[in-house]
């Protein structure tokens, strides 16, 4: 028998710490003997999104084709890890409404906080004019109104929000033997020490 697939969508700013979390979290189902697949938003974007822009349609249009792989492979017993920014409420409600078992993880950090950590620069180039429509300066970001989960990066370890994901699931019984005071700290360590960038980790 197939097992049951799942959805766990990250959203949030740049810099949030959707792909540290996602990373971390990845180990952990596969060690559920999970099928597990990662798609990540700077991926997606060089890939299936090739040539898309930052209009709002284009945003869109990036999170629906998304949506839409990520829906046919949790139809097949993937548990998909998406990891993208995708700043409209609505079509992240579209996607909800349309994949069976989603799990939306809204990776709250602020935005003061997300730009100190810059580790691409983007932060700086879009502070330049550089880059155009950028996601919580210039063009907008809708935070969910009711996450499945909130990891709050400024101030939880990388191991606390990933435990919180793993709790959802758990009482999804998406896996299976996991207890809410199990630690995520030897997968996480793998990882980039912290939600902090490689300067503030040397400082702090």
């Amino acid at each position: 028998m197939r097992p049951n697939g799942a959805v766990i969508w990250l959203t949030g700013l740049s810099g949030a710490g959707k792909t540290t979390i996602s990373e971390a979290l990845a180990p952990l189902l596969l060690a559920q003997q999970l099928n597990v697949e990662l798609l990540d938003g700077d991926v997606i974007r060089t890939n299936l999104s090739k040539g898309l822009g930052y209009t709002k349609e284009d945003r869109d249009t990036n999170v629906r084709r998304v949506g839409f792989v990520a829906n046919l492979l949790s139809r097949n017993g993937v548990i998909v890890i998406v990891a993208t920014i995708s700043p409209y409420r609505s079509v992240r409600d579209d996607m909800k409404a349309m994949i069976h078992n989603f799990l939306e993880v809204y990776v709250n950090a602020p935005f003061t906080v997300c730009e100190t950590r810059d580790v691409k620069g983007l932060y700086a180039a879009a502070r330049l004019g550089k880059i155009k429509e950028f996601t919580g300066l210039d063009a907008p970001y809708e935070p969910p109104l009711n996450p499945d989960v909130t990891c709050f990066t400024d101030r939880e370890t990388v191991e606390e929000s990933v435990a919180k994901i793993m709790d959802a699931l758990a009482r999804r019984n998406v896996v299976q033997g996991w207890k809410p005071d199990a630690s995520p700290r030897q997968s996480a360590r793998k990882h980039s020490g912290g939600f902090l960038s490689p300067r503030q980790q040397k400082v702090s």
